[in-house]
């Protein structure tokens, strides 16, 4: 299982918000490319990276720091946040980014996810973020009356790569990841999904790999590996490739 470093940019900086909430936001950082760079020496293969004012406009807003993070590390980068037309995934896409996750435009425009999942297979995922089952938009600032599982089977039909599902109640809350509605969802699509939000300990990650044979294959860890509750290294080696769990006699089985 992928564990994969989340950096939320708002203002050109690093923060952390909780569930959600734009009036609570928590700096952890001035330069997000030094993030990037300090999980990339920790082992990390990927990033996941939100621009919250983008977000929140409906536009990227940190283009410029998003191409400077692509370009400093040789990780695989995935972005999202107000890429709602196909000129603002280009953007992002030509910027180095190796995949784009649309979520508001999965609601309103699934023509354009269709379009644009034909246009740039494999690149293309789908960030689910949902408020008690029903999927949130508009940088989490409204609700639809879309259920999340519904979206994700409506968009694994039309050819996206992967889902990023995240529960808003448990997101910076450190409480541990909705299990039950992460398998709900991967049992209902044929494609990988991340799980994120919540995800506090190396026991919340382990607890992941349940739902491994199901389609989860990956974790984002946020908040948790800020403030120190996860050490990366140590994350990865617990649920990464040559886990623990596949160790014996000191050496990982093949």
């Amino acid at each position: 299982m992928d564990v994969i470093p989340a950096i939320d940019i708002l203002d050109g900086r690093c923060v952390r918000l909780y569930q959600g909430d734009y009036q609570q936001s928590e700096v952890f950082g001035e330069d997000p490319v030094e993030v990037a760079q300090r999980w990339y020496s920790q082992g990390a293969k990927y990033l996941h990276v939100v621009d919250l004012d983008g977000a929140k406009v409906g536009k990227p807003q940190n283009l410029k720091v998003i191409e400077a993070i692509a370009r400093s590390i040789p990780m695989r980068v995935q972005m999202g946040g107000g890429l709602r037309d196909r000129e603002s995934i280009l953007s992002v896409l030509h910027s180095g980014v190796s995949r784009v996750i649309l979520g508001t435009a999965a609601v309103e425009n699934s023509q354009l996810i269709a379009d644009i999942c034909a246009e740039f297979p494999e690149q293309i995922m789908i960030g689910i973020d949902a408020r008690d089952g029903k999927v949130a938009t508009r940088g989490w600032l409204e609700t639809s009356e879309v259920m999340a599982v519904d979206l994700a089977r409506r968009m694994t039909s039309i050819g996206v790569a992967g889902i990023i599902y995240t529960d808003i109640h448990r997101d910076g809350t450190m409480q541990g990841p909705n299990i039950e509605a992460l398998r709900q969802l991967a049992e209902n699509v044929d494609v990988p999904v991340i799980a994120s939000g919540g995800i506090s300990s190396i026991t919340d990650l382990l607890n992941l790999l349940s739902l491994e044979s199901v389609g989860v294959k990956g974790a984002i860890v946020g908040k948790s590996i800020y403030t120190g509750a996860i050490q990366l290294p140590e994350a990865i080696r617990a649920v990464g490739n040559g886990r623990w769990q596949d160790v014996v006699d000191g050496s990982a089985i093949a």
